[in-house]
């Protein structure tokens, strides 16, 4: 029978809904909150403790200036792009009050694969929406081109193996967003030797 601790946990993650980065506004978390939330994304299967993920934290101005950086690198590539563009480009991560930018930094290591490194990275991600959700706040993990491109990884100060996990956005949803279809589990799900 399950406590009701854990009935609470099963009820966050069976309804658990991302929100659209635009729908996230302040207050976010605070100081403690982050923390926190950090604390426990960092609890996550880790095969051999590489800790093979770290944390940027984009808050308050520091997300224009990223922001400047990501609309000036989609200028140089796209040089007839309009102002509302340019402007969509430049709030990427200024839209929601605290966005968490998770890298991945999985390196070669006898034992433990890249892939499996990179997992852990993923559920670091997921830590930190579930957490941030605990909390009552709204979430959304996203990647977009900038989380691939060269130019904003090395703005951004990643080494030349690391790469971008996500970017965790977190903050007061304006709205309860609706569910989204779910895959039906008769059509995932197999049994060995059945």
């Amino acid at each position: 029978m399950p406590t009701e601790s854990a009935t609470s946990t099963l009820d966050l993650l069976r309804t658990r809904r991302s929100v659209a980065a635009r729908m996230l506004v302040p207050p976010g978390p605070t100081p403690d909150e982050i923390d926190t939330l950090l604390t426990i994304a960092t609890r996550v299967p880790d095969h051999g403790k590489l800790a093979p993920w770290r944390f940027i934290l984009f808050e308050g101005d520091a997300r224009l200036r990223i922001g400047d950086v990501i609309a000036s690198t989609f200028l140089a590539d796209n040089p007839g792009a309009d102002a509302e563009r340019t402007t969509i480009e430049r709030n990427r991560l200024a839209q929601a009050p605290l966005v968490i930018g998770v890298v991945s930094r999985a390196r070669t290591h006898p034992k433990i694969p890249v892939w499996e490194q990179q997992l852990s990275a993923g559920a670091v991600c997921m830590n930190l929406v579930v957490a941030a959700n605990a909390l009552g706040y709204g979430t959304t993990w996203l990647t977009e081109w900038y989380a691939y491109d060269r130019r904003i990884l090395d703005a951004l100060g990643l080494d030349a193996d690391e790469v971008m996990a996500g970017f965790v956005h977190i903050g007061t949803p304006t709205e309860r967003p609706t569910d989204r279809v779910r895959p039906v589990l008769s059509e995932i799900v197999s049994r060995f030797g059945a």
